[in-house]
């Protein structure tokens, strides 16, 4: 028994109790509107704030953080080629990062006038077709999906993320996995920065480490790694030169036996076009995902067939 907020005293239900309450309301609801209160508690998100733990708010308060530092775009003045190149395909599209504005969070700015979904064919007409919209980042579904599904116990290993950016891989690790490092490579001093200031706030020092450099100087981290991350790591922020460079010095460092590479796009993907000398059936060997492991309506299915894991075969 505890006082409620008005002073009379109530109790708090066990399972079977509550449960017998629900049932007893849904049958006093009325025949008409039964369906469609009951489609509503299938997909409604009213329900996230009891399903949610403390580590998806603390990724959530750290999300509201980098975007009080950050423009909406979340692209810095100082990351050029990626903005010429973002400019360049073949369709208009946006950069939004998944790890600061979900689905919801963009349907809001859309109502406020801040951001669209579309854009006109014939400027001042209604011909209007979808926006294409690219993310640097994981989103929080994803990070679950990769700590939680696709990657092992964790325990005693070491976790390096090439091109850490705003550092949101490092912070899932942190608090999905028992990591015992967890190592960020980032080439951006500014995101750097910003990576110091959030994992001093919430005090992930123990764990987390940030190196402002290029990946191709670290050859002993990468050659100690029992796990490396890639999330559309080079394609945007380098030339095609500097990509194979990189490739090939990540096939040459990222040897040790059994340890895991997770990938945004698949290996294949990122190598085709460039021209690099590097045999993948004898370095790695792809690990199928279950990609089903969340049934909810609202899951982005694509955003996840993105994501690969390959193990390593040989030293």
């Amino acid at each position: 028994m505890r006082p409620s907020p008005g002073g009379a005293f109530c109790c708090s239900m066990e399972f079977r109790s509550a449960r017998q309450a629900i049932l007893q309301l849904l049958r006093t609801v009325a025949p008409a509107d039964l369906p469609a209160l009951l489609k509503w508690m299938r997909t409604t998100r009213d329900f996230d704030e009891f399903t949610q733990d403390n580590n998806d708010s603390i990724l959530k308060n750290i999300a509201d953080d980098l975007r009080n530092c950050l423009p909406l775009e979340t692209m810095l003045f100082s990351e050029r080629l990626a903005l010429q190149k973002i400019q360049q395909r073949p369709e208009p599209t946006v950069h939004v990062d998944a790890f600061l504005y979900d689905e919801d969070f963009i349907d809001s700015l859309c109502e406020e006038g801040k951001m669209s979904r579309n854009y006109c064919m014939v400027c001042g007409s209604h011909q209007t077709a979808p926006l294409g919209f690219i993310s640097h980042s994981f989103s929080l579904m994803e990070l679950k999906f990769i700590y939680h599904h696709v990657l092992p116990d964790l325990s005693g290993k070491l976790l390096v993320d090439v091109g850490s950016r705003l550092g949101t891989v490092l912070y899932g690790g942190y608090l999905y996995s028992s990591a015992l490092q967890l190592y960020g490579v980032e080439l951006n001093g500014d995101f750097c920065q910003l990576q110091e200031m959030i994992i001093k706030k919430y005090q992930f020092t123990d764990r987390i480490k940030v190196l402002h450099a290029d990946i191709c100087t670290q050859d002993a981290l990468l050659q100690n790694a029992d796990v490396v991350i890639m999330n559309n790591v080079f394609e945007y922020f380098l030339d095609e030169v500097e990509q194979a460079r990189a490739w090939e010095y990540i096939s040459h460092n990222v040897r040790k036996q059994g340890s895991l590479l997770v990938t945004v796009p698949s290996i294949e993907e990122s190598l085709s076009g460039l021209q690099v000398n590097i045999q993948l059936s004898p370095w790695v060997e792809e690990v199928p995902l279950n990609y089903d492991v969340y049934p909810g309506n609202d899951i982005d299915r694509e955003a996840l067939e993105q994501i690969h894991l390959y193990k390593i075969l040989q030293q």
